[in-house]
């Protein structure tokens, strides 16, 4: 756990989603950056890829099961015990740099406003 995702680490994440690839796929990933892969360069890069494949209605379903009051809004601390504690474990620099350019309300992620950041790669709009 030293802040950057490796070639293995995208390995195991999609391991982890029940997507096996082959190394070539993953290694691929890696050369498209311009260097060490940290968490804001994967979301972005994931975001890309996401704008090429999921429908927006996807992201908002995925992330409504963690909108438990249906408003909207993601409680900080619920969204950090499921990145800890479900599938890949985000270390705790890896989930403070996805807060650093999370949307926020209070001590809330703004559900829609953040699906946008991921889908758009930072295309969205800043709250009135």
């Amino acid at each position: 756990r030293d802040g950057f995702i490796s070639e293995k680490d995208l390995e195991d994440m999609w391991a982890s989603l029940g997507i096996i690839l082959d190394d070539k796929f993953c290694a691929e990933m890696v050369k498209v950056s311009p260097g060490q892969i940290n968490f804001t360069a994967f979301l972005n890069f994931m975001g890309e890829k996401l704008a090429e494949t999921d429908p927006e209605d996807v992201l908002h379903y995925a992330f409504a099961c963690f909108d438990v009051q249906n408003n909207g809004f993601i409680n900080q601390q619920q969204l950090t015990n499921a990145l800890t504690q479900l599938g890949y474990r985000f270390s705790k620099e890896e989930i403070n740099q996805m807060y650093d350019v999370a949307p926020m309300k209070g001590d809330s992620v703004d559900r829609k406003r953040f699906i946008k950041l991921i889908k758009y790669v930072g295309d969205f709009e800043e709250e009135a």
